[in-house]
């Protein structure tokens, strides 16, 4: 007849032991793989840039130095689409769910007009400085191909004309008072129908003058104008314009349009 044998005290003991051991270092592990989880979304964050909300706030802050009543607008918004919602709700006896729906009809109004508050604010912070003109072109997006560098400079005067091609052709964007920059602007203005004929040539003077195109609707009047190229046609015309290989002056001391281009975030709102 067998008896059963108990294990030893002191084997018992290891394993417990070992158990222990083990299930500390699974613990180890664990807050290992945590903190390599939180440093790897931290690093994700900032390679992403900040959030939406962060920009949101960015732009406000900028834009409300320049307009203090931004905030009195957004509201005007926002309530504008809530009462629209509301009378629509009423007039269908079903007011409850259309004022639902008109909450983020009026958040998007609100950041629409936060949007172009910003873009006017980002616009003013550029007004009388060297490549203003630049930067506002810079935001012109896709059709348009502008140069960073102005076409023509007045070394003495900063006077200087950039030159966008788009759809409605090429056009000669200037900076300075009218009558010191028209020396500039004839000159450019010949070479570009002598080097492109057939190909449409237009003057916008930018500047608060009369006669003159305000910053803030630089692109904006340009984008109006009437197409007269294809897209086909805007790349043959931008790369005869490279091959010319004029000679340029150089961009004088203190314009430097890398320098005062907007931020686009800030300017869009978002």
């Amino acid at each position: 007849m067998t008896k059963n044998s108990q294990p030893p005290a002191s084997s018992s003991g290891s394993t417990s032991a070992t158990l222990k051991e083990v299930k500390a270092m699974q613990r180890e592990r664990r807050l290992r793989e945590k903190e390599q989880a939180k440093a790897q979304r931290r690093d994700k964050r900032a390679t992403k840039g900040p959030g939406v909300i962060s920009q949101l706030k960015q732009a406000y802050a900028m834009t409300k130095a320049h307009d203090p009543k931004v905030g009195l607008w957004m509201l005007l918004a926002f309530l504008g689409a809530l009462v629209v919602g509301l009378v629509i709700g009423l007039l269908l006896d079903n007011w409850i769910t259309w004022l639902l729906i008109a909450i983020p009809f009026g958040v998007l109004a609100a950041v629409v007009i936060l949007n172009r508050k910003a873009r006017r604010a980002g616009f003013a912070q550029l007004e009388g400085r060297p490549g203003a003109a630049g930067a506002a072109l810079s935001t012109l997006g896709r059709g348009w191909i502008v140069s960073e560098q102005p076409a023509a400079v007045n070394p003495k005067t900063q006077d200087l004309v950039y030159r966008a091609v788009g759809r409605p052709g090429v056009v000669l964007v200037t900076e300075g008072p009218s009558p010191r920059v028209a020396a500039l602007v004839v000159k450019e203005e010949k070479a570009m129908r002598r080097f492109l004929p057939g190909v449409p040539v237009t003057v916008v003077e930018s500047g608060n003058g009369q006669g003159q195109v305000p910053l803030h609707e630089l692109p904006g009047t340009l984008k109006g104008m009437k197409k007269a190229l294809t897209a086909q046609e805007v790349q043959a015309v931008d790369k005869r314009l490279t091959a010319l290989n004029t000679n340029r002056l150089p961009i004088p001391k203190g314009v430097d349009p890398n320098k005062v281009r907007p931020s686009r975030r800030a300017m869009r709102g978002r």
